[in-house]
């Protein structure tokens, strides 16, 4: 792919915040993942780089060594910066979403972890989310998705803890929604709306997920209710965009 003819794609922007090397990462962590570079399976040259972006080589090189922590490339004296092929996760959306179905067999090994949890009281946006009023007392979880030992999602849920009082315990025991959600007395919940967006990671995610600064998450906001669409869970999941692909399914 010849990226020095579309000169707008690869414009940075000098004063919006966000360090120079890091928008650079980004845009050559999409082209990785877009499969731009799969013919020559390495990145073009430092030089080659910086004249596309218009920056020189030492801010380019910043954005190849941030993305040799991610483990996406790795520099190879006298080859140039390989691309690590990291094969990507297909989570499908759909309306039963599971994580571990949704992982299926794309691993060996599929693991749910409950990081923290509490009781507290609805803000704003989860009492509206669940249909309950302000100030209502909901059970707050903070789980880790991982796939063969790698961390693949971040989730914070919240439950109507006048239904669900006992859904950590059951969770941490179960290590399954589904399964807590059985012992609460809910047989079966399907996934109302979901809302996918793309932000940089925060300092949460580069701890929980192993990620280094300036990586891209996809999180997604998403209502379950059972069967009779009463909201049972609202959860914001983070995934990280390198490793995850959301595929929603009609």
């Amino acid at each position: 792919m010849d990226i020095g003819d579309d000169r707008d794609q690869l414009t940075v922007q000098r004063q919006n915040g966000v360090a120079l090397w890091r928008q650079i990462a980004d845009r050559i962590r999409t082209s990785i993942a877009n499969g731009e570079y799969d013919e020559a399976g390495k990145v073009p040259a430092e030089f080659v780089l910086a004249a596309q972006f218009g920056v020189n080589r030492h801010t380019v090189r910043s954005a190849l060594q941030a993305l040799a922590q991610e483990g996406i490339v790795r520099s190879v004296q006298g080859r140039g910066t390989l691309i690590m092929r990291k094969e990507r996760i297909n989570f499908p959306i759909s309306k039963r979403t599971r994580f571990s179905q949704g992982v299926g067999d794309q691993a060996r090994e599929k693991q749910s972890v409950l990081l923290r949890s509490a009781v507290e009281e609805a803000s704003t946006e989860v009492a509206a989310r669940l249909k309950i009023a302000v100030g209502s007392q909901v059970v707050r979880m903070e789980t880790l998705g991982k796939a063969d030992k790698r961390p693949v999602s971040r989730a914070t849920s919240w439950f109507p803890a006048d239904r669900f009082g006992g859904i950590a315990e059951a969770y941490e025991k179960t290590g399954s929604i589904t399964a807590a959600y059985r012992e609460q007395g809910l047989t079966d919940y399907i996934r109302e709306t979901t809302e996918v967006t793309a932000v940089h990671a925060e300092n949460a995610d580069l701890a929980d997920l192993a990620l280094s600064p300036g990586a891209i998450v996809l999180v997604a906001r998403a209502l379950n209710t059972d069967m009779d669409g009463v909201p049972v869970q609202f959860s914001i999941t983070r995934f990280p965009a390198d490793i995850v692909q959301l595929t929603i399914e009609t």
